[in-house]
């Protein structure tokens, strides 16, 4: 009766009082009065009683629904969740679609290049995506680029779609090309100066050693086992010669962060020697790319090498120079022009050294200029690299895609598939045992010195930017025996892809657990800033 004459009295008072009439109630009562009341005070209409019970229900989602709330979640209006997502990513895709055949009309209709472009990036995307969730019980994740890979590969050998699917070959030389320019920037942004000045003599030997000794390995068999050239064997060489980033530097992550191997320094080790082994590769070849496609005395093709390779670096210092001071500081939007520079002066070089028949000169001038504006730009730099990131993720797809959808069953005969396995095979073996040769006396023990031996097998992104390069020069220079030799390049490059990089991926799942030791009772921070004093 009390509560009933108290909600009475303050009924009959004016409305600046209610609040202190609320207060006098007991808790109960007052939970009941605010509860018919709005954030303002005033009283909810239906219509936003009915919008906030939906909120409300939306995100009263159990944690462990039933098929029943799933399906009522996913029927519910508007659509939430997976539907949504999906309704999202359908009309984007053919949003992109019709905008681009709006503008090119057939091209962009089965049969024109954009229609085969678009179609190969989207498949690439969806491969990629398949691949990543497939998860093996007991081993590592598969690296999406496998998907990308097949996906291209599929959909230049199915007769069906590759009838309606046509991609010029000037078109997929151009992206390719825009691609490895891609790659080369990142790679000249992340290469950390400090860490050069700082390298150990482990380091050195792993940056330099592996790369060569496989270079010259696979030069060698690719001369006697498949008849190329020794320029193009040199080629093939330094094509196989490189090491994977996209495979070995998550891997060594995961198990930087289980703490496998952090004490003696190992994940870092191939992490830091990584990078400057793909650069030695790229070099190398950049190097024999000239030397191939020139005319003259074995003397004379030496000359232009050496030259090239001092246009590159020369033409490198000059644009690294500029970009670092223009723009400068105190311009708005520096980011976003500091990227611009980068990319374009990348894609300017590697084109025009095509154009002024000096094609080994391009990349080392991509990777110098982007090396430099790094050194110059300092912590700054970590923006620029993640404008540069977005790029490669839209590049990628349509590098690994493009590289799968170059390679024919049918132009394939069975003894060069043969001989080409037999090159790589070879050439990963004494690979393998030159690295463990190369670790002796550095102080690791026999089961770290063969995980390393084993973490430097994988070979994906820089196989995939250069390995078609040499055919597309080939192919521009209109000599159906160099087109020969660049196929027989590309073949192994794919191969080395569709081989190495799956297994690498799972043999380093495998063996660090069980070679490296795992570091006790340390936390996440002082793991880190181990790994940051050993680098």
């Amino acid at each position: 009766m009390w509560d009933e004459d108290k909600a009475i009295e303050c009924q009959d008072l004016n409305p600046s009082t209610e609040t202190d009439c609320t207060a006098s109630l007991p808790q109960e009562t007052q939970e009941t009065v605010m509860s018919l009341k709005g954030i303002d005070g005033i009283e909810p209409k239906e219509g936003s009683n009915l919008l906030s019970s939906h909120e409300n229900n939306l995100q009263e989602t159990p944690a462990n629904p039933t098929c029943l709330q799933r399906l009522k979640q996913m029927l519910a209006c508007p659509p939430h969740g997976f539907v949504d997502r999906t309704v999202t990513n359908v009309v984007m895709a053919v949003l992109l679609w019709a905008a681009v055949w709006s503008v090119t009309g057939s091209e962009c209709l089965p049969g024109g290049n954009l229609f085969g472009i678009i179609i190969l990036f989207y498949c690439a995307v969806i491969g990629g995506k398949l691949f990543g969730l497939v998860k093996l019980p007991m081993l590592p994740q598969l690296p999406p680029l496998l998907g990308m890979l097949l996906a291209g590969f599929l959909l230049r050998n199915i007769p069906a779609i590759s009838e309606n699917m046509q991609i010029q070959h000037a078109w997929s030389s151009s992206l390719r090309s825009i691609a490895l320019s891609v790659i080369l920037a990142r790679a000249g942004l992340g290469l950390d100066s400090q860490a050069l000045k700082n390298l150990k003599g482990v380091c050195v030997r792993l940056s330099l050693g592996p790369c060569l000794v496989e270079a010259c390995a696979a030069a060698v068999l690719a001369h006697f086992l498949m008849d190329l050239p020794w320029e193009w064997g040199f080629i093939l060489g330094f094509v196989l010669g490189a090491v994977t980033p996209a495979v070995v530097v998550p891997a060594m992550l995961r198990l930087q962060e289980g703490g496998y191997g952090v004490e003696r320094g190992v994940p870092t080790l191939l992490m830091a020697a990584g990078s400057f082994d793909d650069i030695l590769a790229i070099t190398g070849f950049n190097t024999c790319l000239g030397m191939a496609f020139s005319t003259g005395s074995t003397v004379f093709n030496i000359l232009r090498g050496v030259l090239e390779v001092a246009i590159g670096i020369a033409s490198g210092f000059l644009l690294g120079f500029f970009i670092r001071y223009f723009p400068s500081s105190d311009q708005g939007g520096l980011v976003g022009k500091r990227a611009f520079l980068v990319l374009g002066f990348s894609v300017f070089a590697v084109f025009s050294s095509v154009r002024f028949s000096f094609p080994g000169s391009g990349g080392l001038c991509t990777l110098v200029l982007a090396f430099l504006a790094g050194v110059g730009w300092g912590d700054d730099k970590a923006e620029v690299e993640k404008i540069i990131a977005v790029a490669w993720d839209i590049f990628q797809p349509l590098l690994f895609g493009l590289i799968g959808a170059e390679v024919s069953i049918v132009s394939l005969r069975p003894e060069t598939v043969g001989l080409c396995v037999a090159t790589l095979g070879i050439a990963v073996l004494i690979r393998i045992l030159a690295t463990f040769l190369l670790v002796c006396f550095a102080g690791f023990n026999i089961k770290e010195k063969i995980f390393i031996s084993f973490a430097w097998l994988p070979k994906a992104t820089v196989q995939a930017a250069i390995g078609s390069v040499a055919l597309d020069t080939a192919r521009s220079h209109g000599e159906q025996l160099l087109e020969g030799y660049g196929m027989d390049v590309l073949t192994v490059a794919f191969l080395s892809i569709l081989i190495t990089a799956p297994i690498g991926s799972v043999l380093i799942g495998l063996l660090g657990p069980r070679l490296l030791q795992k570091l006790e009772h340390q936390s996440k921070d002082e793991i880190k800033i181990k790994t940051s004093t050993q680098l």
